[in-house]
Formats: C-alpha cells, structure tokens, sequence
C-alpha cells in the first residue's frame, strides 16, 4: 500500500519502480565455468522468498542514502477484492460445487465426496459446520424406490389377474417371462455401456403388461389343446408352432413402433433415448422366453389335464353360430353384441370415424390445450434479485441480504444458499445480466410441505416492496432444460432497428398480465468512466499511455509487478502495488501525479474524464445482431396458448414491427416443434414399418389397413383420457404414449385376424369365422389388456405403495413424471380392446359384405328366387 504523496516526495518514477522489481525478482542462471579441471553451472539467486525480502529491496539510492520498499509502503498479506458473498442459512459460508463427469455414477461420486469430506473434516477448526445442499443422489435413490415400488405393484396386479383367470401353474409359467425378459433386457443394456436410470426403469414397468402377451397367447392355446385331449407336450409344441408367428409379427410390430425413436435427435432425445432401447431389449427377450422357455417348462410342469367349464369347451370345439347359442354368461353377451354389430358393419365404421372426429372436436373446445413437458413438483428453486445500476459488491450485497431477511423464516425450505455479487455465467443464458444475487432454496420433502408453486409466490409476496430491485423465482427444471417459458430472438442486419422492436414486444407482454418474470437482452443501463489522453501533450513530458495505465491501475485493482511463492503456499502470490482504501476514489483519479524528468505533473494536463454508457455483451447469430426477449407465465397459464396468441398478435400488428427485423420463437416452443415434428415422423414411419410386416404376414392389403386403422382410432380413447383426467396434451409423453400404444394395438388385433383366416381355411362360412374369433379371442384378448393396464394403474393414479415402510402415498415427483405417458396408453388401449373385438369383425364382415354386392352387381351372384335360395346363398355367406 503506497502513499501518493511519499512518492512524489522522494521523486520515485513508477516507471523505474516496476523496471526494478521485474529485474530483481529473478533466478538468474548464469551459464557454465569450464576450468580445464572441472565444470561448475553459476547462477545468480534472486528471487523474494519472504516479506522481509520485499520490503528490503531499495527503490532510489543517492549518495550513502537508501530509499526502500519500507519507506513508502505497507506490505500487508491479504485477499484479493471480493467479488460475491455466499451464506448457508444466513451465515457466511465457503461454497463448493461439485459436478460429476459425463456416465460417472452419480450416487458413487457423492459418496466419494462425502468420504472426502469426513476424512479431512476432523483437521478442521471447532465451529466449522459441514452442509450438504442439493444432494441428487437422496432423490435419485427416493426416485429408484418409487419406480421399484411400482415396478412391483405392477407384477403383482399382473400376475394376480393371471392366476385368477388361468390358475396357478400356468400363471407360474406365464410369470417366468417377467424375471426372464426383464434380466435379460438389462443384461442388454449393461452390455450397450448403459446404466440403469429412471427412463430406464419406466420402462421396465411399461413393458411388464406388454412381455407376458406372448406367454399368455401360448399357454392359453395349450391349456385349450389339452382340455380337448391333448398330450401337455403335445399341446405346448403345437401352441409354440401355432402361435409362433403371430407372436413374432406382434412383437415385430410393437418393435417397429418403438424403434423410430432411437434416432430421436436433441437433449430430449438424449432424455427419452433408453426407454426404446430398454423396451426393445425386454420385448425381444420375452419373444424368446414365449416361443422357447414356455414352451419347455410347460411341457414339464404343466398340467396333464385342464378341467375346463361347459363355456370353455363350447367356445373350442365352436364351428357355428348354432354352438355359440349354448353359451353361457359374459361370454354369451359378448356374442350376442357382436352378432348385432355384424348386422350393421358399415354403420359401426361409420360411427367409430364420427367419434374419432367428435372427440378431437370436443378435446379442441374442453380440453386443456398442449404443453411440452410435465410439470414435476421441484426438490429446489431459485430467487433471483434483479437490480441495475453501478453498484458495488457491497450494495448488491446488502440488497440481496435484505431479500434474504425476509424469507428466512418461511416454512418447507431446508437450505437456504444465498450467492450475492457478480454471477458466473459460463455461458448460461437463462442468468440475466442484471442479477446481482441468487438464493437458492432447497425444499423439505414434498410430503410435508406445502405444494412449491405456494412457496414462490409467498416469497414474491413478501419482496414485492423491495425499492430498487425485483424479484424472480424460478423452479428447478426436471426435465430437458429449456429456460424460461418464452422465448423470443429478434434479430436483424440492421441494429438501429431492433431497440424499437423490443420495445413493442416487451410492452405487448407487459399489456398482459400473465407475463411474469419479462426482461431483455439490452445493454444495460450504467456508465464507466473514459480517461481519453492528449497523447501529443503527454509526449511532451516523456509519458506514453502504458505508463498512464499503470498509475491509474494503483487507484482502482492495483498494479501486478511480480510474484513470489511464499513458504507454505501450493500458488504463487501476486505483489501488488496499489493506493489506500481512502486514496482509490474518482476524485484521485483527476490528482494522480506522475514523476517525470521536468518533475512531478498531473495527468489532469493531458487526460479528459468522460462518463460513458457502460458497454454489454453483443449477441450474433448468422452475422444478425440479435437481442432476446424472455419471459414465464402464471401457474396454471398453458405456454403454448400464450405463445400461440403472441403470433397471432404479431401478425395483426406487423405494421408496427420493422420489416427488417426477424422475429423467432426459441426455447420451449422451439423444442416443442422439433419434438413435434420427430414424433409425427416417427408414427408416421412405425405405420409404415407395421405396414410392412403386416403385408407380410397376411397377404393382404386390407387386413393390414384393418389393423393400422385400429391404430389410429385408438387415439379415441387417449383424447377421451384427458378429457376426464383433464390433463393437457404432452408432446414428449402424451406423443410417446400414442406411439407405444400404436405397438401394443397392433397385438390383439394381429391374433384375432390371424384366427379368423384360420377358421376361413377350414371352411367356416365368413359370419361363422368372425363369431367364433371373437368367442376364442375373448379371453386373450381381455387378458392381454387387463395385465397391461393394470400394469400401468399404480402411475396413472400417481400412487406409490412402499412394501418394505406399509405405507401408501399419492402423487409423488416420481410419478408426475410418467402420468400422462401411462395415462394416454391406459385410456388408449382400454378403447382399442372395444375396436379390436367390436369394430375389427365388423370391418372383415364390411369387406366381404362389400365384395359380394361387387360380384351382385357384375352379376356373378344371381338375385334369389325364392326364400330356399335366399336361405342358401346366407348360409354359404
């Protein structure tokens, strides 16, 4: 620490004075000395080693007088000037952030950490308190266990609807494939270098209703071979060969549904990539467990003989309609409507087309619109303290105190971590630059507090009257981050047009107040301070611009003139030479003196101080100069309907918008579109791939338009899904549930028509066929449904029962995520299982009612005469 005045006195140049600490803070090495009778390396110590060094080393020397570094200085051991503040709870704190590497386990590298943390803690001082903020591996673990706790809800509904419905033995063969396909699935993935995460483990629960279908079609086959006589080996051998293809086209399918969605592209595709591979990996192994291990363990420990009902054997021996009378029971009421359905297949199409287009209508009026990605209550959140102005670290401080006071007693936070002063962006573009502190606040357990959204608006209340600053409170984003919930990119090649542009956009947000949170990327308003030098007249006294910088660098962060590694010390230390506390003031910028050969003169007579307005980061995307407009929207508020009322408004105002200027909307409802955009091809593309392999399968055109018309109908019953649960359409999940439903549609149908062209070969009339199908396909088909939804029930009423802690609880973090996907496929697949055993016969019974009155009308079918020919041409019908 330098006195001005001391060095003026002593005539000590600053030039000189950093010239002479850069050349004796040096090891000098100063070559070799060869003697002829040896060879010695020589060099020159010089280098600070100590305080006492720095303080010893003369500046001017004149006659028998010495002037040293002592004279004219203080050498204080200090810290460099603060930049921001941080407080756990309201007490002074040191932060350290620890962020994992990309694939590490992140629950092993937290208890690395904490390893750590215990292992040295014991050499620190008495008081020294240790706090773990924001530890994701509790929530990853909580999460585990919710998803393991539904996992096995859902083979527990499963496999009681088994054994209710087929008996003991052969639900034990039909539960085999659940451990079976789920070990090798993950063995699958262990082997792809993936871990294990919680899409991952979604998946295992979707997939849980979906891999017995094939042991159930198998051993429902056998068990009805061996109720009519047949040998157990015999009857599994042939239900293996029987059943194998439809089983493979039907788990082709539903792969092919999936299969699109590994080349989802993207963070989210990032996030959403292991479910597809981890259904794919559990649904190919179960083909193998139903074609193969059933097959095998039935043969073995099945039953030499099933006592099956009056009912059962009536619908396997079934050739007619007149042994379908005999029938008893549900299954007898299902005949009777399906035989009054057959009467009037084209008004049963029809009828399901008008629903189709009724519901989407009735969706568009009642319905709660589309969102991106679910809303998930939060484990923390963010205040952030917007202020603006030239505010010292110390006044950002003391702001950010005064909103720390105010919230510090609010109930359902757990840590609060306050940062105040400049905010590392590292290229986060979610911070606005005029943030001056952020706490962040990490919530009890979301059972026993209040819901987050009550939270951040009691903290918006209680620092709304703040003077000089606002508030922001942002939740922590579950899902793919995508920042605040508009986004708007104004850009042009011409930057003298985009402030008015803004302008009108931020006022048209203002207008409406569901915009909350609105700012924008404009410089900023504040000044800085412009030492402009008469560089002509500073020649005159021998002074250069580098000099003059050097000096003014002693009244603000001071002047680095070299650096020394003291005893101790794992860095070296910067020297530097800088004015007191009271002499670094704007005034001494106009007094700073600078010694000279003339004397000492004051750079007042060559140098101008100017305010300027403080200059902000410029923004460029495709050499447009760009500025962003940003903000949220009210809890409950639909994003996209605002975003879509926004276009709409530009366009209606477009004459109040520069033509030159390029308006884009980015973040969320840029996502939403590419997302949007990929799952449209996608179905489209797992249509066509079903397509394919149905055309392959059946050769023929129609029973494979049949079966994708099923698909698509099926969306009946997701609209009519959020319709009651009066959730709003999801683009990720809702669009990955149709999607999946779309793979698991295709089964039953698969089966049911690969029956029918079966009966049709061994000469049952069409009616006939399609009636007996249906009477046979019942139970599969129904059982098939109920083991998958059941499945999936635990996550559609957000329910998680802890088998271990007897404890039932409802709407878990855990299951928000998974609602809308398991909910869009219940509801879905609930109505596509009326479509495949209603509306699936009628359309085979519309198709050959429709070829018939072709070949009526080329006359290849004569008109009856009589009721004998009538009764005739019905029967051979």
């Amino acid at each position: 620490i330098v006195d001005p005045v001391l060095l003026e006195s002593y005539g000590l140049k600053g030039a000189d004075i950093l010239q002479f600490f850069s050349r004796s803070n040096k090891l000098v090495a100063a070559g070799n000395l060869d003697t002829g009778v040896g060879r010695f390396a020589v060099k020159v110590p010089g280098l600070f080693e100590s305080a006492t060094d720095i303080m010893e080393m003369p500046l001017r020397t004149s006659g028998d007088s010495v002037i040293k570094v002592r004279d004219v200085a203080e050498i204080r051991q200090t810290f460099k000037d603060p930049e921001n503040f941080a407080r756990i709870n309201g007490e002074r704190a040191v932060a350290l952030n620890v962020v994992k590497r990309t694939g590490e386990n992140i629950i092993e590298t937290i208890e690395g950490v904490r390893g750590v943390v215990d292992a040295e803690s014991q050499y620190w001082p008495d008081g020294v308190k240790v706090i773990y903020t924001l530890d994701q591996s509790d929530d990853i673990r909580q999460r585990l266990s919710d998803l393991q706790n539904n996992m096995i809800s859902a083979v527990l509904l499963v496999m009681i609807v088994i054994i209710a419905t087929m008996g003991v033995r052969a639900a034990g063969l039909v539960g085999v494939a659940i451990p079976s396909a789920f070990l090798s699935g993950v063995l699958i993935i262990f082997l792809m270098g993936l871990t294990v995460n919680v899409v991952v483990l979604f998946g295992l629960i979707l997939s849980v209703g979906m891999l017995v279908d094939g042991a159930i079609v198998v051993t429902e086959f056998a068990d009805r071979k061996i109720s009519e006589g047949l040998p157990k080996k015999q009857a599994y051998g042939e239900a293996a060969k029987r059943m194998a293809w439809p089983i493979t086209a039907s788990t082709a399918t539903t792969l092919a549904a999936f299969a699109p969605l590994l080349f989802w592209p993207g963070i989210v595709g990032q996030f959403m990539q292991y479910m597809p591979i981890t259904l794919i990996a559990v649904l190919g192994s179960s083909l193998v467990v139903a074609l193969v291990f059933v097959p095998v363990m039935g043969s073995i420990f099945g039953k030499d003989n099933v006592k099956a009902d009056n009912t059962s054997i009536v619908v396997a021996k079934a050739d007619s309609q007149e042994d379908l009378k005999k029938l008893r029971g549900p299954i007898k009421l299902y005949v009777s409507i399906l035989d009054k359905a057959l009467k009037i297949p084209g008004i049963m199409l029809l009828g399901t087309v008008l629903v189709l287009i009724g519901v989407q209508v009735a969706y568009g009026a009642f319905g709660r619109g589309i969102e991106f990605f679910p809303n998930i209550e939060p484990k923390a959140a963010s205040v952030l303290i917007h202020a603006r102005g030239n505010l010292s670290v110390y006044e950002q401080d003391k702001l950010v105190r005064e909103v720390e006071e105010r919230i510090l007693d609010i109930d359902g936070i757990k840590v609060f971590y306050t940062e105040s002063g400049e905010q590392d962006q590292k290229g986060n573009d979610d911070v606005a630059e005029d943030v001056i502190g952020k706490i962040t606040l990490e919530f009890e357990d979301w059972n026993v507090r209040k819901p987050a959204t009550e939270i951040l608006q009691n903290i918006r209340d209680l620092t709304q009257n703040i003077v000089g600053i606002s508030v922001e409170t942002q939740e922590q984003e579950e899902g793919p981050p995508s920042g605040k919930a508009v986004q708007i990119e104004v850009g042009s090649r011409f930057p003298e047009s985009l402030s008015d542009a803004v302008e009108t956009i931020r006022a048209a947000l203002e207008a409406d107040e569901n915009f909350i949170d609105i700012e924008d990327s404009r410089p900023l308003p504040g000044i800085e301070w412009e030492l402009q030098v008469d560089r002509a007249q500073a020649s005159k006294f021998g002074i250069d611009i580098s000099l003059i910088g050097d000096y003014v660098r002693m009244v603000t962060n001071g002047l680095k003139v070299t650096d020394y590694r003291p005893d101790g010390a794992e860095d070296e230390v910067d020297i530097v030479i800088r004015h007191s506390a009271e002499e670094r003031t704007l005034d001494q910028l106009d007094q700073i003196r600078i010694e000279t050969n003339q004397g000492s003169v004051p750079i007042s007579n060559f140098v101008n101080r100017i305010a300027k307005p403080a200059v902000g980061t410029i923004n460029r995307i495709d050499q447009s100069r760009v500025f962003t407009v940003k903000a949220n929207v009210k809890q409950g508020v639909n994003i996209n309907e605002k975003v879509v009322g926004l276009k709409d408004w530009m366009q209606n105002n477009a004459d109040k918008l520069d033509p030159r200027v390029n308006i884009n909307f980015t973040g969320e409802d840029e996502d939403q579109r590419e997302a949007q955009q990929f799952l449209m091809k996608a179905f489209v593309i797992a249509l066509f791939a079903m397509a394919v392999i149905l055309v392959t399968q059946f050769n023929s055109f129609y029973s494979a338009f049949l079966i994708l018309f099923a698909v698509v109908m099926s969306t009946i019953g997701v609209m009519i899904g959020l319709l009651v649960t009066q959730q709003p359409f999801g683009i990720v999940m809702s669009g990955i549930g149709v999607i999946a439903l779309a793979g698991i549609v295709v089964n039953n149908n698969i089966v049911l028509i690969d029956t029918y062209d079966t009966h049709r070969k061994r000469g049952l009339a069409v009616r006939d066929a399609i009636m007996v199908t249906g009477a046979q396909r019942l139970r599969p088909v129904l059982l098939t449904t109920v083991t998958t939804v059941l499945g999936l029930m635990p996550m559609v009423l957000q329910m998680n029962i802890d088998f271990i802690g007897r404890e039932v609880s409802y709407g878990a973090p855990s299951t928000q995520w998974w609602v809308q996907l398991s909910t869009a496929i219940v509801f879905g697949l609930t109505f596509s299982t009326i479509l495949t055993l209603i509306v699936t016969p009628s359309a085979l019974m519309f198709r050959e009612k429709a070829r018939r009155a072709k070949e009526f009308v080329i006359g290849k079918i004569k008109p009856a005469k009589n009721s004998s020919e009538r009764q005739v041409q019905k029967d051979e019908f």
